[in-house]
């Protein structure tokens, strides 16, 4: 029996490598080389049962050796991995052709299991429409090189070439509306306008207006014929951000749109057929809702259909520097003078929890380049501007009177993933001591915030002996800044 043979290239030998090992000892034959010309020669002879390329080689873009190799073996599945871990790599990688996009570092484990799932699935035969073009951070419409950002990027990017409706869910100021943006930007519909309208931004008895328009005379003060959302997305991407507040009279009848694919405005007879994609997006939870009576179930299963959870940028602080780096950039390029944020700032910056999300940091980031006077933004700064700015949530209260969790179910939920996680290691004697170190870390920095590093003040407010702060502070390397002002 002849063992499956993978093709691997990248300039870089280590990972010709590890990769060449890894391959090797999963059972398979494995050719590499650090050029795009051999692996090209390769396959015109007809070599390899699956590719393997980086995006960038000395002598030529991996994403441009994808469409070659599909017009003469589009039997032959091509994994690209790339270092430049962006949302247009991973949909260049997807439209053009590749079987799947694996950002580095990558696991093995996943790599082997993206090899095997390639020889089992035959590819699909059809090309595949290229992308648009971008190249520097700067220029995407989403920025952040995490796990779960790579995800994100990776859902967007099978997403271009269809037209499914998808349901993003994220806290406020998370960017959902940047990646519904994304969607339209990087779909076939982007040629077509852009309609966002906010539900929680519209009086209720204006809402059917908004979206399907109305006829002269419908009601009073209908002077005029008034286009809809929907007339206005025609060709393009609806996106109705906030659908959780949407009115229930509301939601019947986008339901009856999203069935029947066509609607009336208000006073209208004549039914219109829609035609725009649906991105739907809300920070409250829908299935909640559902059991309050407050969002229809059956609206819920139409717009759920691909759903995308867009994480707090609590969840990603490795993002947080590359963000921060992009908005001081923004700054510069409005006219604002060139800043540099020190290494012990951005990790002050990286620790802090970020309750208003990216659109905090990028407000922070934005003051701080336009007021502070010297060109490097220190730590001491960035404790001052967290310290003034308000860094706890103010408790939401939902359309029905019920408050958002409490401390208690946030602590409940934080030891039910410790404990889920110490299950899986296998790992006894440290959960006491990893939730409390947890609790205690950011109570104590918060504490020292507020007080800008009055180490009394805070022992008083915190109810501890000056020497047992001391100490706690020393054990959690929490950086203490001199009091200012």
């Amino acid at each position: 029996m002849t063992l499956p043979t993978v093709l691997v290239a990248d300039d870089d030998r280590s990972i010709r490598t590890v990769l060449t090992q890894a391959l090797g000892r999963a059972g398979y034959q494995v050719r590499a080389t650090a050029s795009a010309a051999t692996l090209w020669r390769w396959v015109e002879d007809g070599e390899g049962d699956v590719a393997i390329t980086d995006v960038i080689m000395p002598d030529e873009n991996g994403l441009d050796l994808i469409p070659r190799i599909r017009r003469i073996r589009p039997e032959l599945p091509v994994i690209v991995m790339s270092a430049q871990s962006t949302l247009t790599t991973a949909v260049q990688a997807t439209q053009r052709g590749a079987f799947e996009y694996l950002p580095k570092p990558f696991d093995l484990g996943d790599l082997l299991a993206v090899v095997d799932r390639a020889l089992k699935q035959p590819m699909a035969l059809s090309a595949q429409a290229e992308a648009p073009k971008a190249s520097a951070d700067d220029q995407m419409p989403l920025i952040g090189r995490s796990p779960a950002m790579q995800e994100i990027y990776r859902v967007i990017a099978r997403l271009t070439t269809t037209d499914l409706t998808v349901m993003i869910n994220g806290e406020s100021g998370a960017g959902k509306e940047l990646v519904a943006r994304a969607l339209h930007d990087y779909g076939r519909r982007r040629q077509g306008p852009f309609v966002a309208i906010n539900m929680a931004a519209i009086p209720r008895e204006l809402i059917e207006s908004e979206l399907f328009g109305h006829e002269r005379g419908a009601f009073t003060g209908a002077t005029n014929r008034h286009i809809g959302r929907f007339e206005q997305a025609a060709g393009g991407t609806l996106f109705l951000d906030e659908i959780g507040d949407m009115p229930p009279e509301a939601q019947t009848r986008l339901l009856r749109v999203l069935q029947e694919g066509e609607f009336t405005t208000v006073g209208g007879r004549q039914p219109i057929r829609a035609n725009a994609r649906i991105v739907a997006a809300t920070h409250r939870d829908l299935r909640a809702l559902i059991r309050s009576g407050q969002f229809r179930e059956d609206l819920f299963y139409r717009l759920n259909v691909v759903p995308i959870r867009l994480p707090p940028l609590r969840e990603r602080p490795d993002d947080i520097p590359v963000l921060a780096q992009h908005f001081l950039n923004k700054a510069q390029s409005e006219g604002l003078p060139a800043k540099s944020i020190d290494p012990a700032a951005m990790a002050l910056l990286s620790s802090y929890r970020w309750p208003g999300n990216v659109r905090e940091l990028e407000n922070v980031i934005r003051r701080l380049a336009a007021l502070v006077p010297q060109p490097v933004i220190t730590e001491e700064i960035i404790a001052q501007e967290l310290a003034d700015y308000t860094p706890v949530e103010e408790v939401r209260t939902t359309s029905s009177g019920e408050e958002s969790d409490n401390m208690t179910s946030v602590v409940e939920r934080h030891i039910a993933r410790l404990l889920a996680s110490l299950r899986e290691s296998g790992e006894d004697g440290v959960l006491y001591e990893r939730a409390l170190a947890e609790l205690e870390r950011p109570l104590i920095r918060m504490t020292l915030a507020e007080t800008r590093g009055n180490q009394i003040r805070a022992a008083a407010l915190l109810g501890l002996n000056r020497n047992t702060l001391r100490k706690k502070i020393r054990e959690h390397g929490i950086g203490v800044q001199r009091r200012v002002g």
